[in-house]
C-alpha cells in the first residue's frame, strides 16, 4: 500500500497535462507519519509521498561530479510518470524507483496507478492531510 497526499496528487496530475504530450518523470519523496500534525491513522513509520523533485535541479553538479545533489538525504525512492500514449502500467524504458506512480490521459484520479518497480500493482492510498511545514534555517 503507497500513500500520498491529497495535495500532492493534484499537482503531479496537473502537471502531466500540462506536459502532454509530453511525459513528466518527477521524484518523489515522502515524510514519515509521525512527522504530520494530524494523526494519519498510520504506523509512525509509514512513509507518505509529499514532495517532488524537479529532473533538473543538481543536473549540472552530477554530471561534473557525479554527485547527487537534486534529491534529499533519505529520500527519492519513488518516481511519478506519465504516459501520455495511455499504457496505465510500468514499461522498460521507464525510469524505474521502489515505487512508481503512472498516471495517463486525462490525468485525474482515475487514471493514476501505483506499481513496484517490476511493474506489479500496488494499492494507492490519498490522504488528505498536510505534510509538516518545513523552513530553511537563518
Amino acid at each position: 500500500m503507497i500513500h500520498v497526499t491529497r495535495d500532492l496528487l493534484t499537482v503531479l496530475l496537473e502537471h502531466a497535462a500540462e506536459t502532454d504530450p509530453s511525459a513528466a518523470n518527477l521524484q518523489l519523496s515522502a515524510t514519515p507519519a509521525a512527522e504530520f500534525d494530524a494523526d494519519l491513522g498510520l504506523d509512525p513509520k509509514t512513509p507518505v509521498l509529499t514532495h517532488f523533485t524537479l529532473a533538473d535541479v543538481g543536473g549540472s553538479v552530477n554530471a561534473v561530479f557525479g554527485v547527487d545533489l537534486g534529491t534529499p538525504a533519505g529520500r527519492g525512492r519513488a518516481r511519478f510518470l506519465s504516459h501520455p500514449d495511455g499504457r496505465l502500467g510500468v514499461t522498460k524504458a521507464d525510469d524505474l524507483a521502489a515505487v512508481v506512480l503512472v498516471a495517463v490521459p486525462p490525468y485525474d484520479d482515475d487514471h493514476v496507478a501505483a506499481f513496484d518497480r517490476a511493474g506489479d500493482g500496488i494499492e494507492l492510498v490519498v490522504l488528505d492531510a498536510v505534510p509538516p511545514e518545513e523552513s530553511i534555517p537563518e
